[in-house]
């Protein structure tokens, strides 16, 4: 295993945890403690963990992952999501890519639709909007797509530009489909982000675009983030994995959310 790969898994231990000994933490991912103790010196230098004797707790109390350390959680449901939800785009179209790692997804899925490989007549085979820096760079060599960035201040654990700049670009134009990538989702509470700076760009996304589609795997069923992005009826279209319930499909299309597992 990786050195990068070792961190990842980790920290995803760290965040289902709250806390890791070095002992239970060797054993769990086959190395020595020798090593262990080592990527918790070199984590806790990053600012990501906190040393403790024997272990590591998570950094602060409203510890987030950086993106880069989330890539692979669920990976294979967040493809077959980022898929279809591509599916859905039409050429042409004005679409807005919140951050997170399955909107990149569907950024990278939407760059292999062979229909999307040329614009027309001059014209885009798409106008991407977004507030995230990593997509932007990604779709940016991308000479069929025109990328608008919203400005705003980044946020480095999710590369999302935020604030009053981000919300002054948005509210001057107008999207065919938004999507957003949410932190949790219930059929009562609606869909939610962890942060609020966050939670205002999506729901700034949301009232410019004639369709709204979420795309998050059920491992975010029932979680309920610290800022609220929209009620359920904010919400066209929830693109989930088949780990979702029946029963919490049934209410979220009672609240007037369209479903689709895939």
């Amino acid at each position: 295993m990786s050195r990068e790969a070792r961190w990842q898994t980790l920290l995803e231990l760290l965040v289902e945890r709250g806390r890791l000994d070095v002992e239970p933490a060797a054993e769990a991912l086959g190395v020595s403690a020798a090593t262990i103790r080592r990527d918790f010196d070199q984590l806790a230098d990053r600012q990501l963990l906190v040393r403790t004797r024997g272990g590591a707790v998570q950094h602060g109390v409203s510890y987030e992952l950086p993106l880069r350390y989330r890539t692979s959680r669920q990976a294979a449901e967040k493809r077959r999501i980022s898929e279809a939800v591509a599916e859905l785009v039409t050429p042409g179209e004005v679409v807005g890519l919140t951050g997170g790692t399955t909107t990149t997804e569907v950024a990278r899925a939407l760059t292999t639709r062979p229909d999307l490989a040329t614009g027309t007549a001059g014209a885009p085979a798409l106008t991407v909007v977004t507030n995230a820096l990593n997509i932007a760079a990604e779709l940016a060599i991308r000479p069929q797509f025109k990328i608008v960035v919203t400005g705003g201040v980044a946020r480095p654990q999710s590369y999302e530009l935020t604030g009053p700049l981000a919300g002054g670009v948005l509210g001057q134009i107008s999207l065919d489909t938004a999507v957003l990538g949410v932190d949790g989702f219930d059929p009562s509470e609606g869909f939610s982000t962890r942060h609020e700076d966050e939670a205002a760009v999506n729901r700034l996304l949301c009232e410019r675009a004639r369709r709204v589609v979420v795309a998050a795997d059920s491992t975010k069923l029932g979680t309920r983030a610290f800022a609220r992005i929209c009620a359920p009826s904010g919400v066209d279209t929830l693109i989930t994995d088949h780990g979702l319930p029946e029963d919490a499909r049934a209410a979220l299309e009672e609240a007037g959310v369209e479903v689709r597992r895939v």
